[in-house]
């Protein structure tokens, strides 16, 4: 996996969900990171347990065997998630939209005792 700049990060993307439209999707994970590459010690085994100063946001996106990610700080996810946010909406026309009718040409079968 590719640890990318914000900026980069971004750019990246737009060229995943433009790969994505002849085949495959782009699948997309967020999650809070506190900075740590090792896992934590279990209590009792002599670790200590403080907690990080700041906590980031770790960004991961995924499209076949390409891999990218970026860490955004506290100070800098106003201006990412307005960013991604657009770029979502941007890439996000190609969505099927749900056929109502098959919905309602369903009968509703009563169960008889």
């Amino acid at each position: 996996m590719v640890l990318l700049e914000n900026d980069t990060f971004l750019s990246e993307l737009t060229r995943l969900f433009q790969k994505s439209r002849t085949s495959g999707s782009v699948v997309l994970t967020m999650k809070r990171y506190d900075g740590r590459t090792k896992p934590k010690p279990r209590p009792g085994r002599g670790g200590s347990q403080l907690e990080p100063s700041e906590y980031k946001c770790l960004v991961r996106a995924q499209l076949a065997n390409k891999k990218i990610s970026t860490v955004i700080t506290q100070k800098d996810v106003n201006r990412f998630q307005l960013a991604y946010a657009n770029l979502l909406k941007g890439n996000m026309d190609g969505l099927k939209k749900k056929d109502k009718k098959s919905a309602k040409a369903k009968p509703k079968s009563k169960a008889t005792q």
